[in-house]
């Protein structure tokens, strides 16, 4: 992949090929060994235009920039961030422009360890707009501990949530949007998720 994406790396990338890129990415942050960009040269080399290979859909935590975590440059990728990495209808068609306009490959849905949004529907938090937005995290507790409001006190529990909502959010993905079905259909498109540790910086893929 070029160190910074053009109409024709991007025409040239395929989602098997983006999918690699991602994960490869996530290994070298993982392992110390990120990419040494010209993030300067990189801003004046996108400054006409986007060729961006992916979108992800990660959580508002500070502690996980997407960007970052998976070693991407400046033009490489489209992000979108909710707390619990949940996909709703701004999203979606935010996701609808990255993949039918700007023609990215792959979208993934990053989740990570111990996150606060999803121990916040364990517990059955309710405050303003949060409450709306953690309802949507509750089918996944639900089907993880067979109650809607488990608490968080149990760490696995709510990794297994973790989990589990990342495959609920990829489902909204092709389940709510046409647009994004028929080009997953077409195999123009392809949904990944995977689950980032807070403890040592690595990404389980869950899809790949």
């Amino acid at each position: 992949m070029s160190d910074v994406q053009t109409s024709e790396t991007q025409a040239a990338a395929t989602p098997e090929s983006v999918r690699s890129w991602l994960v490869d990415g996530a290994d070298r942050f993982a392992s110390g060994a990120r990419t040494d960009r010209d993030l300067a040269a990189q801003v004046v080399a996108t400054a006409d235009g986007q060729h961006p290979l992916a979108a992800i859909v990660s959580c508002i935590d500070s502690r996980v920039p997407p960007e970052i975590v998976l070693d991407t440059g400046i033009g490489d990728v489209f992000a979108a961030r909710t707390a619990g990495n949940v996909v709703d209808d701004d999203v979606l068609g935010s996701l609808e422009f990255a993949a039918a306009v700007a023609g990215v490959k792959v979208i993934a849905v990053l989740g990570h360890t111990a996150c606060g949004a999803v121990k916040g529907a364990c517990d059955g938090v309710e405050l303003g707009h949060l409450t709306g937005l953690l309802a949507k995290i509750t089918p996944a507790v639900r089907r993880v501990s067979g109650q809607d409001a488990p608490g968080s006190g149990d760490a696995a529990v709510v990794d297994a949530v973790v989990e589990a909502n990342v495959v609920d959010q990829m489902a909204v993905i092709t389940d709510r949007s046409e647009v994004l079905r028929g080009l997953v259909d077409d195999g123009r498109l392809a949904i990944v998720g995977g689950v980032y540790d807070l403890g040592t910086g690595a990404t389980r893929w869950l899809s790949v």
